[in-house]
Formats: structure tokens, C-alpha cells, sequence
């Protein structure tokens, strides 16, 4: 497990929407009949690039829709996509990020990842700390005048994440905005461009660019109730992350999502040292929230618990050569059952597990981590297809999820 020296969740304080006008002024009124943001212009964008240093680059205002940004390192940042599924998150006393997850323009609804912390308030009159207002603004649009309210479906602070709904915004419908596109951060490789979008020191949406520094690692930190202490999984990236981050997302250089951003070290001896959760681990417990919270009492996930204990009986790289990524594999064996494991007397100590099939889409198993990830995507009522090697023999294995198997993850 990593521990740190210190650890901040990255969101910025406010007091108020109705109070944030420093952060997002009304429209400026200059006497002109229409008010909108300028355009970039090429020049802006070169004298971004030349002004640029480290790989941080800020993009205010403008239509981005085909600008692409390259940095004083040589990487070429595509800001564009992820900027346009890119938000800021405005609640009762803090400020963070989120990015659009599903999208219906037509109606003007969204569905929105930000993180747990973000939206949880320990003053909130709310049963559930929840903050009492959270409201969304699309880059570009970071105004008051353009504030989308926002509901919370549910959440997981141990997980830090939370998902957000909002429904008939005329703001979105008529916007440019899009839902975010995931990449598959089990591929993701050390030095891997990561371009850390979010609304920093709660001034707006801006960017920064550096690379994946750890692709995967344990983590400990105090949990938004600033009481709990919870281990998460998470990668680390030496692009800067400020206050008002948390919730925003990490991208590649396809503007992919392959984390969101929670946290940084905060230590006179320690630089770059900023984190996200993985993007595979944001899109299963997301989909388990919303199959769980949305339209119903229900506010936090369930994780299937299979009742084992997996070990890395080897670990070994592996380089691919079309990609270029050099990616960490184990083999992932089965150390011990409890009495009352659901997959007793169908999976057995020693067995291989090579794969988990879900809803008919094949997971490939190459880290211990990739069967407690892979679970969340597990229903009551769902079979679940093992595939195993059980000394020379493949085998393949089914088992059937119930409710008992479901823990909930608050």
C-alpha cells in the first residue's frame, strides 16, 4: 500500500452560487445587442504554445472544436474533445469538476461523474451531507447566467465517486457539448501523455499536460468525511492538479478519459505527484450507481464479493510493438475460498483465472486487481463465466449472482 505525507482532495471553496460572481461573472454588458465569448484566434494558440512552460497550457473561451495544442516537450495535446465533455461543478460551498458521461442533446439531459468529495458538505441540512445545491457549467459558458442545476443520483465515498443528473437544461441542448469518450486505463503505460482538465482554484476550466508517471498503485487517504480513512486504486500523473480539479478528468493524447483526477501530495520534499481513479474503475462503479440510485432509494453502489483471495503467482512485462507500451501483467491465482463463497466447489485454490465473461463482454484478467474491478459489473440474477486453468487443463466455469453475494459500497 502507498502511503503519503500528505494528501489534499483538490476542491476549491465558495460560499454560494448566487455569490460566485468572482469566479463566474454575469454576461459582460458593453452595449451591444448580443454578448458572447471571442473566438480563438491562430495566433492565441501560438501564443499559448509559446507561452507554455512544463506542458501547462490554459484554453479560455472560444470554439476549440478543431484546435490542437502542442507543448514545449514535443507532445501534441487534442484538447478539444475532452474540453467540450468538460464541466465545472458549483455546489453550496466548494467548487470542483465532472465530465459528461451520458448525453441526450435533443432533450437537454446528462448524466455527470464528479467525485464523492466534491458534493458531499458536512454542514448540509441533507440526511446524506449531500450538498444542497450543485449546479454545471459547460466550458465555454462559464458564466451564472449559464448554470445548469444538477441533482445527485448516488455515490460511493469510498469509491470517490458520484454521479449527477441533469434534465430539460435549454444550456445543454443548445450547446456543442458530448459525452466523454473512456479509454481502457488497464492499457495504459507509464509516460503516456495525461492532460488534467478541471475547473483549478475554482476559476474556470483550464489545462495541463504531463505525462502517467505510475499506471496503477495503492493508495491511502482520508475519505470526504474527513474522519474515514480509505485505500483506493489509482495512477499517478505529474500534470498539474490545483484546487477545484477533483472530479475532472484526465485524458490521453485522444482526448480519452483514462482517470479522474482526486488528489495530490502536498509536501515541501514532494513535486508532480497528483492522482486519478482510474477510467475503468469510474465507468463500472458509474454504471453500478446509476443501475442501482437512478429513480430509486437506493444512493450508493453494490460490489458482488466472490469470497476469494487472489495472489500474483508471477509477474512479468510485456512490450508491444505496434503501441510501443511496455505493460504490467501477473498471473493471477487463487490463494483460498471462504466457507461461504459463492464460487465454492466451482473454483478451487490453485486455479488460474484467465478471464470473466460479463453480459457477454469478455474481461481479460492480467492483474489481481482486474477480478475486484470486474465484479462491479455483476447483477443479481447474472451468470458469470470464469475462464480458468486448472493445472494443464482450461476450464471454463459458471456461476450465478445473489443477493447475498452484494455488499453495498458506501
Amino acid at each position: 500500500m502507498k502511503k503519503v505525507l500528505a494528501l489534499f482532495i483538490l476542491i476549491a471553496t465558495v460560499f454560494s452560487l448566487s455569490s460566485c460572481i468572482a469566479f463566474w461573472p454575469s454576461l459582460p454588458n458593453d452595449g451591444s445587442t448580443e454578448s458572447e465569448t471571442p473566438s480563438l484566434t491562430q495566433q492565441d494558440v501560438q501564443n499559448m504554445i509559446d507561452n507554455s512552460m512544463k506542458g501547462e497550457i490554459t484554453v479560455q473561451g472560444g470554439d476549440n472544436n478543431y484546435i490542437t495544442i502542442e507543448n514545449t516537450q514535443g507532445n501534441t495535446l487534442t484538447a478539444s474533445k475532452a474540453l467540450l465533455s468538460s464541466v465545472s461543478v458549483i455546489c453550496t460551498n466548494a467548487a470542483g469538476s465532472g465530465v459528461i458521461y451520458k448525453l441526450d442533446k435533443e432533450r437537454g439531459d446528462a448524466y455527470v461523474i464528479t467525485n464523492y468529495h466534491v458534493v458531499y458538505d458536512e454542514k448540509s441540512a441533507n440526511a446524506n451531507k449531500i450538498s444542497t445545491s450543485i449546479n454545471c457549467l459547460l466550458y465555454g459558458q462559464e458564466f451564472i447566467d449559464y448554470a445548469i442545476p444538477a441533482t445527485y443520483v448516488g455515490g460511493s465515498m469510498q469509491y470517490d465517486i458520484a454521479i449527477l443528473k441533469v434534465s430539460g437544461s435549454k444550456v445543454l441542448a443548445e450547446s456543442n457539448a458530448m459525452a466523454v469518450e473512456f479509454a481502457d486505463s488497464d492499457e495504459v503505460s507509464v509516460f503516456e501523455t495525461a492532460i488534467a482538465i478541471g475547473n483549478a482554484q475554482g476559476e474556470g476550466i483550464s489545462v495541463t499536460g504531463g505525462v502517467v508517471t505510475v499506471d496503477s498503485e495503492s493508495l491511502s487517504m482520508q475519505a470526504a468525511d474527513n474522519s474515514t480513512v480509505i485505500e483506493m486504486r489509482v495512477m499517478r500523473t505529474d500534470a498539474a492538479v490545483n484546487s477545484g480539479n477533483s472530479g475532472g478528468g484526465l485524458f490521453n493524447s485522444q482526448g480519452q478519459l483514462i482517470g479522474i483526477v482526486n488528489a495530490k501530495v502536498i509536501s515541501n520534499t514532494v513535486e508532480g505527484m497528483g492522482y486519478a481513479i482510474p477510467s475503468n474503475v469510474v465507468k463500472y462503479v458509474s454504471d453500478n450507481i446509476l443501475y442501482y440510485c437512478d429513480g430509486k432509494a437506493a444512493e450508493n453502489p453494490y460490489r458482488c464479493m466472490l469470497g476469494i483471495t487472489v495472489y500474483g503467482m508471477k509477474y512479468y512485462t510485456v512490450y508491444d510493438q505496434t503501441t510501443g507500451k511496455l505493460l504490467k501483467r501477473e498471473i493471477v491465482q487463487i490463494q483460498s475460498l471462504t466457507d461461504t463463497s459463492i464460487v465454492k466447489g466451482k473454483l478451487y485454490e490453485g486455479d488460474i483465472i484467465q478471464y470473466i465473461k460479463i453480459h457477454g463482454n469478455t474481461y481479460a484478467v492480467h492483474r489481481m486487481h482486474n477480478v475486484v474491478d470486474i465484479m462491479l459489473n455483476a447483477r443479481v440474477g447474472d451468470t458469470v463465466t470464469f475462464g480458468i486453468m486448472r493445472g494443464n487443463e482450461k476450464l471454463v466455469v459458471e456461476v450465478k449472482i445473489t443477493q447475498a453475494s452484494l455488499t453495498i459500497w458506501k
